[in-house]
């Protein structure tokens, strides 16, 4: 954290931080998120003399609630190739070990 920081920051901080450690996340990529993430949210609150004009646009982390992590949730509602295989193999479609996520779409109909 930069010096100076409110504890408000120092909570956030250790809380994404130990957070994402918790879902298996090794520490050094932990810190560096969640120090991303921080560092996001004061530029965002006007607590930091320069922001990038990415970290000012959009919802905040919070607001979003993780709807752009990749935790599993329900996100994308594009099917993931593994899935579209095994549809395809559910309904007896050839060649379908060999083909491309789109040709595999294009072959269910979708």
């Amino acid at each position: 954290m930069p010096r100076g920081s409110s504890p408000k920051r120092e909570r956030q901080y250790e809380h994404v931080k130990e957070s994402a450690e918790k879902r298996g996340m090794p520490e050094g990529r932990a810190k560096e998120m969640a120090s991303r993430t921080v560092n996001k949210e004061r530029a965002r609150a006007g607590e930091s003399k320069t922001a990038a004009g990415s970290s000012t646009r959009g919802k905040s982390a919070s607001q979003r609630g993780g709807e752009r992590s990749r935790g599993g949730g329900s996100g994308s509602s594009e099917p993931t190739k593994e899935q579209l295989y095994d549809e395809a193999k559910k309904r007896g479609i050839d060649g379908r070990s060999t083909m491309t996520k789109q040709q595999l779409a294009n072959a269910l109909g979708r």
